[in-house]
């Protein structure tokens, strides 16, 4: 049975398992992991492919895995790539998805996170550039946690993000202007540095360069 990424955003089931996700990490102090983000990441992850050449069943994929990626966070927070790899295959193997396909999205769910993260297929690799370039102020849901915690801190001076692939120039860009006075451009790699480094690796699969621009200066 073909289950389309409209069904999976649609359906009620996995929209209160991201929401409740969301709900615990809000008590944890994370940031936004809630619709914007995970939306954001399947619409990324499916361009990636898209304008790669990748035929439409990848490309459906990569939104789906994208749309349900962060869900195991509704058990906890550590293992969840693991922990949503095994739920995603519950509910897609109850909505009746071809084994195939619900291999490679359950694949591409289990090795995003960044301790076992590894672009190990098409779908995995494009929701790797996808989740890990997801920098922004909208993500930092208090204001008053930047003095205190610098992932917020980072979050928050970020002003601007873009990821642009440049398929002649076989380039993928994260594009960041930075408020410095709101935290260095060094805050942001103490925190981010694995996670650009990861973006390298999943740029290699399609043997692509991954470089990173912080307010005009190539860092990466």
């Amino acid at each position: 049975m073909r289950v389309t990424y409209e069904d999976i955003k649609s359906n009620p089931e996995i929209r209160t398992y991201i929401t409740q996700a969301d709900a615990s990490l809000i008590a944890l102090g994370f940031t936004e992991h809630s619709f914007a983000h995970v939306t954001k990441c399947a619409e990324t992850a499916s361009s990636l492919l898209r304008d790669l050449g990748y035929d439409a069943r990848e490309i459906e994929l990569a939104k789906i895995a994208g749309f349900m990626h962060d869900i195991g966070n509704v058990i906890n927070r550590n293992d969840h790539a693991q922990s949503g790899a095994v739920m995603a295959f519950r509910i897609l193997d109850k909505l009746g998805m071809d084994p195939a396909d619900v291999a490679v999205v359950i694949t591409a769910i289990g090795y995003h996170d960044d301790k076992t993260a590894f672009p190990v297929n098409a779908v995995a690799a494009a929701l790797l550039l996808a989740d890990k370039t997801d920098v922004r102020r909208s993500r930092v849901r208090n204001r008053e946690t930047i003095n205190f915690d610098i992932h917020d801190r980072v979050n928050y001076a970020v002003e601007k993000s873009d990821l642009a692939l440049d398929a002649a120039a076989r380039t993928v860009t994260l594009t960041l202007t930075i408020n410095t006075e709101v935290c260095a451009v060094m805050d942001y790699f103490e925190i981010f540095l694995d996670r650009m480094l990861l973006c390298r690796k999943a740029a290699e699969f399609f043997s692509l360069k991954f470089t990173l621009n912080i307010n005009g200066l190539t860092l990466l």
